[in-house]
């Protein structure tokens, strides 16, 4: 009975311990807040609080993820639905485009083991990240070449929502990254977008499909 119930918590609420600092900066001064409201007896603006906080710290977790794949694999670098997968405006690439939602993780992974390349940062609209025109958004492209090859590249591109408007990157350019390796994050709501090169590797993942970041493989080089 005990062990279940362990389970049952575990499951329920393992993911407090994986909290980002970040989140927990949010949470502690919503707290803070909440208290206050409460002391004055505004019951409901407490309450209210007390859940915003507990929101941040649900979206702000970092979930260790077990990222062991095939030399030949590719690593999604998100959680998420997939939204599309298309030819867009370089014919000779693929972009596989993620949706994160507000109960997704949003920290984004490395695709492959590899250099990173150029960064480019863009502002842009800030249309909802399911949006049809999200590609217009503000964003921030992270070039990735696997072992270092220009020709075999799984660049990531980190794209804001209409809520929050923040992406952190925390990598270099020049610097060697391992799939399943930490890129950064984008608060609230977010469109993450994966550019391949279109001769060279076959897309496993289908539209519509729920993925993880640094365990669901993405596709297969050629």
């Amino acid at each position: 009975m005990l062990e279940d119930i362990n389970r049952t918590l575990s499951k329920c609420f393992g993911w407090v311990s994986t909290v980002l600092p970040l989140g927990l900066k949010f949470f502690a001064i919503a707290v803070a807040v909440a208290a206050v409201f409460l002391f004055f007896d505004f019951r409901t603006l407490g309450i209210l609080f007390l859940l915003i906080g507990c929101f941040c710290a649900f979206f702000f977790r970092d979930p260790k993820r077990e990222t062991v794949f095939a030399d030949d694999e590719i690593a999604c670098p998100a959680d998420g639905t997939v939204l599309s997968i298309k030819t867009e405006d370089d014919p000779n690439s693929v972009v596989v485009r993620i949706f994160l939602s507000i109960f997704d993780v949003h920290v984004q992974r490395a695709t492959v083991n590899g250099k990173i390349g150029d960064i480019f940062y863009n502002k842009g609209t800030f249309l909802f990240a399911n949006n049809p025109g999200a590609d217009k958004n503000e964003r921030n492209l992270i070039q990735i070449f696997k072992d270092g090859d220009t020709a075999r590249f799984a660049h990531v591109e980190q794209i804001t929502g209409a809520i929050a408007r923040r992406i952190e990157c925390w990598v270099n350019t020049k610097q060697d990254i391992k799939i399943g390796g930490h890129l950064g994050l984008v608060r609230f709501g977010s469109q993450v977008a994966v550019y391949l090169p279109k001769e060279k590797v076959r897309v496993l993942v289908k539209e519509g499909q729920k993925v993880q970041g640094g365990v669901t493989v993405l596709g297969l080089w050629k």
